[in-house]
């Protein structure tokens, strides 16, 4: 873990192109420590073999800007900054061979977020698209997958706001620096995302977003996921670079299939011919993904059991229906015990009863 003092070292150098977190972690090991390199002169930087360019530039940095002035100016903007070196740095990001040294977040990242998915697609979303990612976007935030985008127009806005509608997680990967939103019509949906999840960059303060940003910011998008939805996109698209860098990255990728006729689905059927997964519906992917356990983990932990016979008892029925002649065998308990349990539990509201002493969870108390 990163002291306080080390980490505004590691944002000074977000300031500086072309020395990434290899180059710095070389030098830091021959010069000893981050402020060793920060303040070192030009020939000991020469001399750790840094290019003399690289030198220059960090020299001119550092002479215009203030480390503590940034950290300031990061706290009024509610900002927060995480090293790779810290254990608040998402596991998922670091499996990837090109992870930035720095995550600047406005919100809050949690260990959850490693069951989740990247959603992606073009701008200029159809009436079918937005339908479609709405629907499945829905379906896998209830089932506690978060869900990871770019706050782009069209298929990203339709995600996230999905994601939002549904009480879900979700995570905002910028191209730019966090006190700046892109596009700017989306400044509420990007203040709602950081109340319920993340907003998340590798640029520090004041990066206006460039074109060259935009690939180098959809490594992180696939690299924070599990795998990445592809649901519209032509085919010469950003959605089509984050599925090749999710497929190097050892991620599973996932597409929508569309009409042959629509310009908007030539890349997700264009992926599906090279062996991208299918989508029909949510359960697809979380089959695929292995996290169709989870959730109905996460359903069954929804339903409080107030002792340990209804704990046994929802763990039994689990996502499908029990018999209360299965109950008492599973459980070893009499019946009338068990009938008891029932009883009060379909009173709390905890099950339902479908007849000839068959029993469901109630999920509308998830």
């Amino acid at each position: 873990m990163p002291s306080a003092d080390e980490l505004k070292y590691w944002i000074g150098f977000t300031r500086i192109p072309g020395i990434g977190r290899v180059r710095l972690c070389m030098l830091r090991e021959r010069l000893g420590s981050l402020s060793n390199v920060w303040a070192a002169s030009k020939s000991d930087l020469l001399h750790c073999g840094l290019e003399e360019k690289l030198a220059s530039v960090l020299i001119q940095t550092r002479e215009k800007m203030s480390l503590d002035g940034e950290m300031e100016e990061m706290a009024r903007y509610g900002i927060s900054a995480i090293s790779f070196e810290s254990e608040q740095y998402p596991q998922m990001l670091k499996e990837i061979s090109d992870y930035p040294a720095v995550l600047f977040v406005r919100g809050e990242i949690q260990p959850r977020d490693e069951n989740s998915l990247a959603v992606v697609g073009t701008r200029r979303a159809t009436a079918y698209g937005r339908q479609v990612t709405e629907e499945l976007v829905s379906s896998l935030a209830l089932n506690g997958i978060t869900i990871i985008s770019g706050l782009a127009k069209g298929i990203d806005t339709a995600a996230h706001k999905a994601t939002l509608e549904a009480g879900g997680r979700t995570l905002a990967v910028f191209a730019c620096g966090l006190d700046i939103v892109y596009p700017p019509e989306n400044v509420k949906l990007a203040r709602e995302i950081m109340e319920k999840g993340a907003l998340i960059s590798e640029y520090p303060l004041g990066t206006r977003p460039k074109a060259e940003h935009f690939p180098q910011r959809n490594r992180i998008l696939s690299g924070l996921s599990r795998g990445v939805l592809v649901v519209e996109c032509g085919e010469s698209s950003g959605a089509l670079i984050t599925a090749e860098f999710a497929l190097q990255q050892n991620r599973e990728v996932f597409a929508v299939p569309g009409s042959v006729m629509s310009p908007m689905s030539k890349g997700p059927n264009y992926l599906i011919q090279q062996g991208a997964k299918l989508v029909r519906n949510h359960k697809d992917i979380l089959e695929e993904l292995n996290l169709t356990e989870i959730a109905q983990q996460i359903q069954m932990q929804a339903i409080n059991a107030s002792n340990e016979i209804e704990s046994i008892i929802i763990k039994c029925i689990g996502d499908g229906q029990g018999h209360i002649d299965q109950i008492c065998r599973a459980t070893g308990l009499n019946a009338a015990i068990i009938q008891s349990s029932l009883a009060m539990m379909e009173i709390n509201g905890q099950i339902k009863h479908t007849g000839n002493l068959n029993y469901v969870l109630n999920k509308s108390m998830i």
